[in-house]
């Protein structure tokens, strides 16, 4: 009976352990599109076809796709978001007088039926047999005609019809700039299904998510137009097939109309294109044999800046190689798209005019995502910190290293926004879906400022030399994973040894605040004793650094309870004491430092200025 009861148990927890160790798994996808583009209207048709491989352990009967197009559009959520925020983006919405008056004009909702955005999905087929669709504004839900099993594949396809819009934002024509089409978020985009389930946002705002796959795109254009985007272009500097070299006239055969142009893009979540009949096209060799290509207007007044770009470009890939990882991938396209900058599959489109130092900064982000969007392709839509802070943290690294500034702290005027956005009483937690912010100035001091404190906070806690490892580590462990949060608040656990859940938690799902301050100085015989005191909710470790009157400086290091850690010294020049750890439950804190009150000149919390004590009046103590 006992043998029974024994095995009995073996199979309960051998049950118990396999539920509770899933291995990691993701979908995967294979695109071939073939696309005819009507430049006269600003239409195009295509067929595509998708297969599809379902590693997940559900049986999918449903799958869904973004039609992206169909958000501008009269009347579309992303028209009456426009409508209902208070502070609308301005490429959106135009301030127009009327008399005494302002007026807001909602610029989606003036589109005629020859300026607005669509896509038309017809003829859907799963393994040749038809499917229900049903359109629900930027979303299109497909009743599959089978089931998907776990661990199987199945292939989809359809013809869709689309129209270019008007470009208000991202995608769209004849812009500002004068670009011609500015292709992104074109196609029927299947949506991703991960651990969580589907991800079918409509298209409100602005942040995406994708499935990774390998894209074969056709695109047949008219012969004038010079087209660049994601992936390899096929059969480079052919007739037909390839970008015009920069002053060479290329001879058509005779009646030669339109041109297919040929991509292929293997291991990507999304495909972009623009073209544009006057573009003037570059390619240099950056790091690793990568081609960097540069694709602009043939307009006097940019020339010059898209030139000087491009040794810039170099550099700045090289930084990002030696700081995150390296890029995969063996191209990468800085193309003029007209509307700020935007991150795609091995491509960025920009915005082309303007000063050098705009232009570069803007490329500088948006290669940046490269590695944290489309290597690291966290949930841009529920995370959009992730993307955006990242980025904004590595491009403020680079700025200041390339440029020469080398700035002690790169990253204070992030605080600045930060302080800004609290002292507002308008800030949400960062788990705030990129869609649901009240303001856009709330979700973009949230995503790009408060993200990229993030890390430069978590140097101040685990050390620079840990930071710099976890972010390499980071890139190596979860690249073409869809990291989560956890995954790099894990990663710097595992570098550090420290335990980081309490900063991962106060940072990022709620908005509890830093601010400590010195509360009081007094003499204690021959010592001096300082009291401090933590008014926030958010606990952190403290660095105290002390300058006497005779010159000299001496710091001292208390750690937070709840890290079970001790940060090496960030000064090794500077003599540093550690103390006895601060508990949290603590409100209050005191030390003695073995000197007379007379002979301290000044003392600083966190001289780095690394840590975000959101008042920091009182974090000084200073005998004038």
């Amino acid at each position: 009976m006992r043998k029974i009861i024994l095995l009995a148990l073996l199979f309960l927890n051998a049950i118990f352990v396999t539920a509770q160790n899933t291995s990691y798994w993701q979908q995967a996808v294979d695109y071939k599109m073939e696309v005819n583009m009507d430049t006269e209207h600003f239409q195009y048709k295509g067929k595509q076809e998708l297969v599809y491989t379902n590693n997940s352990p559900d049986t999918l009967r449903k799958v869904y796709y973004h039609l992206y197009p169909n958000a501008f559009q009269p009347g579309s959520e992303m028209a009456e978001r426009a409508d209902h925020i208070a502070d609308a983006d301005g490429r959106m919405v135009k301030k127009i007088k009327d008399g005494d008056k302002e007026i807001k004009e909602n610029r989606i909702q003036k589109l005629n039926t020859k300026e607005i955005g669509y896509l038309k999905i017809a003829n859907f087929k799963q393994n040749g047999v038809a499917a229900t669709t049903k359109t629900i504004g930027t979303i299109l839900e497909v009743v599959l005609a089978k089931p998907i099993l776990p661990h199987s594949k199945t292939t989809f396809t359809l013809d869709f019809d689309g129209q270019v819009p008007l470009q208000i934002r991202r995608s769209g024509r004849n812009n500002a700039e004068g670009i011609a089409l500015s292709m992104t978020q074109w196609y029927p985009k299947i949506a991703e299904f991960d651990f969580e389930g589907w991800h079918a946002d409509p298209y409100i705002a602005r942040e995406f998510h994708g499935v990774w796959g390998n894209f074969d795109v056709k695109i047949t254009i008219d012969k004038d137009y010079v087209v660049g985007g994601s992936g390899y272009l096929q059969k480079p500097n052919k007739i037909g097939h390839g970008y015009q070299d920069a002053g060479v006239q290329i001879k058509y055969p005779k009646g030669t109309k339109k041109l297919t142009w040929h991509f292929i893009a293997p291991k990507v979540h999304d495909f972009t294109w623009a073209a544009d009949k006057e573009y003037l096209h570059d390619v240099v060799k950056g790091p690793n044999n990568v081609d960097l290509h540069f694709l602009y207007k043939n307009n006097p007044k940019i020339i010059d800046n898209w030139k000087k770009l491009q040794p810039l470009m170099v550099k700045v890939m090289d930084f990002y190689n030696k700081t995150i990882g390296d890029y995969p991938y063996k191209q990468y396209s800085f193309i003029q798209g007209g509307d700020g900058g935007m991150e795609y599959a091995m491509c960025t489109l920009i915005l082309g005019n303007g000063t050098l130092e705009g232009v570069f900064g803007t490329a500088t982000h948006e290669l940046g995502h490269n590695w944290f969007q489309h290597v690291l392709a966290s949930n841009e839509s529920k995370h959009p910190w992730m993307d955006e802070g990242f980025t904004t943290y590595v491009e403020d690294m680079a700025v200041n290293t390339i440029t020469g500034k080398n700035a002690a702290n790169p990253f204070e005027g992030n605080y600045k926004a930060y302080y800004s956005l609290v002292n507002s009483g308008k800030e949400q937690p960062q788990t705030t879906h990129g869609d649901r912010y009240d303001f856009n100035r709330s979700y973009s001091i949230a995503s790009y400022v408060k993200g990229s404190i993030f890390l430069s906070q978590l140097g101040y806690i685990i050390g620079q030399d840990k930071l710099a490892e976890t972010i390499k580590r980071y890139y190596q462990d979860f690249k073409f994973k869809h990291p989560t949060p956890n995954d790099i608040k894990r990663t710097a656990e595992r570098v550090s040894g420290a335990e980081l859940d309490w900063y991962l938690t106060d940072w990022t799902q709620t908005t509890n605040t830093i601010d400590y301050g010195i509360s009081a100085v007094t003499e204690n015989g021959a010592n001096t004793l300082v009291s401090l005191e933590r008014m926030g909710r958010m606990p952190m470790p403290i660095d105290l650094q002390v300058e006497y009157t005779d010159g000299t400086v001496e710091s001292f290091y208390i750690p937070l309870r709840m890290m079970y850690f001790e940060k090496e010294n960030p000064n090794p020049s500077i003599k540093r004491t550690v103390l006895n750890d601060w508990p949290w439950a603590n409100p209050k804190y005191e030390l003695t430092i073995s000197k007379p009150k007379s002979a301290i000149k000044k003392i600083t919390i966190d001289p780095s200025g690394l840590m975000a004590d959101v008042k920091q009046q009182n974090n000084t103590y200073e005998v004038k």
